[in-house]
């Protein structure tokens, strides 16, 4: 069964005149989605962006790292594994081509998941790839997407 999301963006940039010159308006923007709060949103820093704001390639690595979560929780209750944390630091590399376009070119998940019992962590790490296989959004862009499993106390 199809799941439809509907997803607002309004650019809030202009100063005044609009896109008449490249420096002269603002990149912000304010995503919305009904009955959820606001999202303020931006181009990058090097963009002419606000840093305080959210850009898109955040988004899409905040996006991959949450899907990779969300699917590897479902795992762990599949496989007797009851995980009681998890944090993830995600990467992502954006290269810029000469004309100014570009593209996200991998994006590297750092999953450190703590265990009820430390006896199950090869099974635990192994959870990984069929979290991957499973997430929506990993199986939605064509980038490499890897997950490299944070050992407790260890660091990304």
């Amino acid at each position: 069964m199809p799941h439809r999301y509907e997803v607002a963006v309004e650019w809030t940039g202009n100063r005044g005149t609009g896109t008449s010159a490249y420096r002269a308006y603002g990149r912000t923007n304010v995503v919305r989605v009904e009955g959820k709060p606001d999202l303020p949103g931006s181009a990058d820093k090097p963009f002419f962006g606000d840093a305080d704001r959210w850009n898109p390639e955040e988004l899409l690595v905040a996006a991959l790292s949450q899907c990779h979560m969300l699917s590897y929780l479902h795992v762990a209750v599949k496989a007797g594994v009851v995980v009681t944390a998890y944090t993830d630091t995600a990467t992502g590399v954006l290269e810029v081509d000469a004309d100014g376009g570009g593209r996200l070119t991998e994006v590297d998940l750092h999953p450190l998941v703590t265990l009820e019992d430390e006896s199950q962590r090869a099974l635990a790490d192994s959870l990984h790839a069929e979290a991957h296989r499973l997430c929506f959004i990993a199986n939605s862009v064509s980038l490499p997407v890897r997950h490299h499993p944070v050992a407790p106390g260890g660091t990304p």
